[in-house]
């Protein structure tokens, strides 16, 4: 065994001991985000408590994006390397199944996509590497960030406000939760991981009447149909088949009645794919085929292709050797692979400038029935993934610091 070995498993222990010491902590602040959560871009109170954490720590930092904070971590051994962390802290507007001792003390708002546990985990990796400061060197930027579910996403505007500069970060690590992994477990994919996103809204116009007598009118509904049908062929016969592409529609309004045909109806819908020049490519044709088939009907049709998120690229170097810390931390047999995933994150504006790293902590338990998808009422954790998620970034960091 090596000195540099031996040394980090040193190290491992110490930060396996040090999740065990502070995860009552940790979870009591998990609690705490959870009971107060908070929609994107209004983390007044998160932001608030963050820093009164930083503060009790004694780790200085500053504010950005309004409600962002970036804390700076600086290890006492000579190095100019810097690793950069995120959690991002924002809430859903969705009302949480009653009956929880932590649930969501603010009306139809909850924490159902796990970033209480993103900030919790980073604030437990924030003590455990101040304990820490002696075996590592370099700095560690730790990136609070907001509105990671709401476009433009709270990561676009730290980077247009520096996040990523001064110091500039030789790497960007964030984590998510997965209930679909067990506790216990975590998940990587090197290239590309999840989608980019784009929000679709489109309104058809004809002209309404009675629906007993619809040769009088030019029936948006009817021609709403044909456009959702032949919008399907941008994925089917447009799309090349080595590229995943999704076009969905979540949202259709036709306020006319059961005799009534409307004048208009409006529709709000999502376009994910993992290529920018397709991408732009499949807005185009969005558009030309919507308004041509309205037109050709004689209708009209107005349609916004809102630009989201890019894709998300999981550098590979970087990602192997997070993957290679991983399974030292817990074990190979505790370390999965990941498939493309067509959910969208904003983390990804990170992974189109810098050397990023995103991976799944599994938060999921069948046995105790937890196993609900993010972005639903009853989505909840296993709380013993806390001490898995602070302990292993806090390896992963120190791993690429001491390289």
């Amino acid at each position: 065994m090596g000195i540099k070995h031996f040394i980090m498993t040193n190290i491992k222990h110490e930060i396996q001991q040090l999740a065990k010491e502070f995860f009552a902590e940790i979870v009591d602040i998990r609690r705490h985000l959870h009971r107060n959560p908070e929609l994107s871009f209004e983390e007044y109170n998160t932001s608030a408590f963050v820093k009164a954490v930083l503060d009790k720590i004694g780790i200085p930092y500053t504010s950005m994006a309004n409600t962002g904070v970036v804390a700076l971590l600086k290890g006492d051994l000579p190095s100019d390397k810097v690793i950069a962390l995120r959690a991002d802290m924002d809430a859903l507007p969705i009302t949480e199944v009653e009956g929880r001792p932590y649930g969501s003390q603010n009306k139809g708002v909850m924490h159902a996509c796990g970033h209480d546990v993103h900030t919790s985990s980073l604030l437990g990796v924030a003590k455990i590497l101040y304990a820490l400061k002696s075996k590592f060197g370099g700095t560690v930027k730790l990136i609070f960030q907001p509105g990671e579910e709401k476009l433009p996403g709270g990561a676009s505007l730290m980077i247009k406000e520096g996040v990523l500069t001064n110091p500039e970060p030789n790497a960007v690590i964030g984590q998510h939760v997965m209930p679909f992994i067990e506790v216990g477990k975590v998940g990587f994919r090197a290239g590309q991981y999840m989608a980019s996103c784009d929000e679709l809204f489109m309104t058809v116009r004809g002209r309404g009447g009675h629906g007993a007598q619809p040769h009088q009118n030019i029936d948006p509904i009817a021609i709403t149909a044909q456009i959702i049908s032949a919008l399907q062929q941008v994925v089917s016969r447009f799309a090349d088949p080595r590229i995943p592409t999704v076009l969905s529609w979540g949202k259709i309004v036709g306020n006319g009645a059961t005799n009534i045909i409307p004048n208009e109806v409006y529709l709000e819908g999502t376009f994910r794919t993992f290529n920018e020049e397709w991408r732009a490519a499949a807005h185009d044709k969005i558009v030309k085929i919507a308004t041509g088939i309205a037109e050709s009907m004689g209708a009209s049709c107005d349609i916004e292709v809102r630009k989201g998120y890019p894709y998300l690229v999981n550098e590979p170097q970087l990602t192997s050797a997070a993957r290679k810390a991983a399974e030292e931390y817990l074990g190979a047999e505790n370390v999965v692979g990941l498939d493309l995933w067509p959910a969208a994150e904003d983390f990804s504006y990170y992974s189109q400038v810098a050397n990023a790293c995103f991976y799944r902590l599994g938060t999921g338990n069948k046995a105790k029935g937890i196993q609900s998808a993010v972005h639903t009422p009853t989505f909840d954790i296993d709380e013993d993934a806390l001490e898995i998620g602070m302990g292993l970034m806090a390896f992963i960091a120190i791993t690429q610091l001491n390289q």
